[in-house]
């Protein structure tokens, strides 16, 4: 079988292409569930990755699972119940436990329609750029089938629980301009611009020190479900660790020397 991700360095950031276009980048196999997982874990253990942009080949971002396999009661959609729960948990479900924990930031530059499972995937990002070609559908329902990936943990902390009921209990499809107004995308751009704007801000943000990086995204992440006390222990604690580093120290001394900063990401 043909690798389901593509991955291309270019510096600091790695890019990742979904590249199944004949199905539009669905997912259905495990296989592709445990490329993105073994994906998490190297960049967790690569210090030089300081930023992730993630797309799809062809003209879809991702469109979800593949229902030919839900007609023929395939790939991750067979078995007893008990099967199929296994399935989920074992399957499709280690994406968001693993791509919303990677410790560095992950942009996704939506090349085109991003339903269901799709449109989840790109909420477990931290920044959602769009083309103008893209669409967005939290369309479980309309398969008589609930969010099985974390889609309504996800989406109402993005555009808040109206707006995440109003998609998810109708199942529409929305255009980029309503996700851009809703602040499900930060941006839209025409084709051509998708990834040079992606890269650009993955840039912006690889352009700080990787330690101090992936600690802010952690802090980020842990206050969606912390309290006020709580985050701030784990801040003092993540701030002791910083400023201890070596980035640090040459941060302040470029600041005060009105020079660029030469990290060495340690």
């Amino acid at each position: 079988m043909n690798q389901f991700l593509q991955t291309e360095r270019e510096g600091a950031v790695l890019v990742v292409r979904m590249n199944a276009p004949e199905t539009r980048n669905a997912l259905s196999d495990p296989g592709q569930m445990q490329e993105f997982v073994d994906l998490c874990q190297a960049v967790n253990l690569d210090n030089s990755v300081k930023a992730l942009v993630l797309t799809g080949n062809g003209s879809a971002f991702c469109a979800g699972g593949n229902i030919k396999d839900m007609h023929t009661r395939g790939g991750i959609f067979g078995g007893a119940p008990h099967e199929l729960r296994n399935n989920y948990r074992n399957g499709i479900q280690r994406i968001p436990l693993s791509l919303y924990n990677l410790e560095v930031p992950v942009i996704a530059a939506i090349n085109g329609p991003a339903i269901g499972a799709g449109l989840d995937l790109t909420c477990m990002c931290d920044v959602r750029i769009a083309s103008s070609k893209a669409k967005f559908a939290e369309s479980f329902i309309k398969l008589g089938i609930v969010p099985g990936d974390g889609g309504a943990w996800l989406l109402p902390r993005i555009i808040g629980l109206p707006k995440a009921s109003i998609m998810a209990l109708t199942g529409d499809t929305i255009d980029p301009a309503q996700a851009l107004s809703w602040d499900l995308v930060t941006d839209v751009v025409e084709p051509e611009e998708l990834l040079p704007k992606a890269m650009e801000m993955a840039q912006r943000m690889a352009a700080n020190p990787a330690h101090g990086l992936r600690l802010t995204k952690k802090l980020l992440r842990e206050g969606q479900h912390m309290r006020l006390d709580s985050l701030l222990e784990l801040s003092a604690a993540f701030q002791s660790l910083a400023h201890n580093a070596e980035d640090h120290l040459e941060a302040v001394s470029a600041f005060i020397e009105k020079r660029s900063p030469d990290f060495k990401d340690c």
